[in-house]
């Protein structure tokens, strides 16, 4: 009997195995968190794909965010970026520093150190914009009426000047050309167009004499026989900082993304120096400008003197650091700047060491 169980157990057994499915083998599916693109050789994307918000309103100066991100270049690092347009800086330096965007671009003016000063805990981390020697992109127009009077700089004596802005970098390239020209403001009649569009009509019609004029305005005056180029501000003003990158304090604390971003960042630069100064992937760069800023003909970028931008991130911090004491001379700020903590390049110098100085 023993001997009969034992035999009815195991084919029962061996029946309710036969019927049983077979279990499937897990099978190993790709996580939602990384994106399925190429990657970049150098740093491993990150385990969990992050956001980064950019306060960016379609400015030139934004190529290396556009080129990045059009290129694959945040993706690779399992990066997505996502624009903000803000009306003001007033409003966005606030959300920056309280880590409502991660990154911003900062034009210089009082108001901007001002805000640090007061305690509004920002980065300047690196370049967004700097004129090319012999090619500012930031620069003096004069008037048809005025080229066979105004041959050199003292010439400027007695003109009419339009300027945006003062207390910002407007005001600071002006105040350093007439040093430059060996003349005060007493020496001149400053006149105030806020808006550079503006500045078109009024020259053409010689309300003003000369102006401190914009790419893409300063090409489309040219184009259309308002005005002409007039030296260069770099002949005065050979290393001056006009943008910088800006970021929050929260942000910079993640290192694993930031150096990330700043590698992205850097490598988009890499490509427009290509395109605009080695003629390497003109057109696709081109392109992409086009889709995100403001100039929308291709031909035009021809012509256009286009803003620098420092493959490695530099930035001219001693320039800045001038500026600040140019509008606290003038009175437009009140406070102190710790510099040391304000401007950080630490992070632009890891991410070239890491994907490689650009020659």
């Amino acid at each position: 009997m023993l001997m009969l169980l034992s035999v009815l157990l195991l084919a029962a057994a061996c029946s309710k195995k036969e019927t049983e499915p077979e279990k499937e083998k897990p099978v190993d599916q790709p996580s939602d968190t990384v994106v399925d693109t190429p990657s970049s050789g150098d740093l491993p994307p990150l385990e969990k794909r992050a956001k980064i918000l950019i306060a960016e309103d379609g400015a030139a100066s934004g190529a290396g965010f556009y080129i990045a991100k059009e290129k694959g270049y945040f993706d690779a690092y399992n990066i997505e970026v996502e624009f903000a347009d803000f009306a003001n800086s007033d409003d966005m330096l606030p959300a920056l520093a309280a880590g409502e965007v991660d990154i911003a671009g900062g034009v210089s003016t009082a108001s901007f150190f001002n805000a640090i000063a007061q305690g509004i805990d920002v980065r300047i981390i690196a370049d967004k914009g700097h004129n090319v020697p012999g090619k500012s992109y930031f620069t003096f127009v004069i008037g048809n009426h005025m080229v066979d009077t105004i041959k050199d700089y003292p010439d400027f004596r007695g003109k009419k000047i339009a300027v945006s802005s003062r207390n910002s970098i407007d005001g600071y390239i002006f105040e350093e050309m007439l040093k430059h020209a060996g003349l005060t403001e007493e020496d001149v009649e400053y006149v105030h167009i806020a808006d550079f569009g503006a500045m078109l009509g009024a020259i053409n019609s010689g309300t003003i004499d000369a102006a401190l004029n914009i790419e893409p305005l300063i090409a489309q005056g040219v184009d259309q026989g308002i005005h002409v180029r007039f030296g260069d501000t770099t002949d005065y003003m050979p290393n001056s900082q006009i943008a910088m990158v800006l970021a929050s304090p929260k942000f910079m604390a993640d290192e694993e993304l930031s150096i990330r971003f700043m590698a992205a960042y850097l490598k988009g630069l890499h490509d427009y120096n290509d395109a605009f100064f080695k003629d390497i992937n003109r057109e696709e760069i081109v392109d992409i400008m086009v889709q995100h800023t403001a100039l929308k003909d291709p031909a035009l970028w021809d012509k256009v003197y286009v803003t620098g931008l420092d493959p490695n991130g530099k930035m001219f911090v001693d320039d800045i650091k001038k500026q600040f004491e140019t509008y606290k001379a003038n009175g437009a700020i009140v406070g102190e700047i710790d510099f040391d903590k304000a401007v950080d390049t630490s992070l632009a110098e890891e991410a070239v060491e890491i994907i490689g100085v650009y020659e």
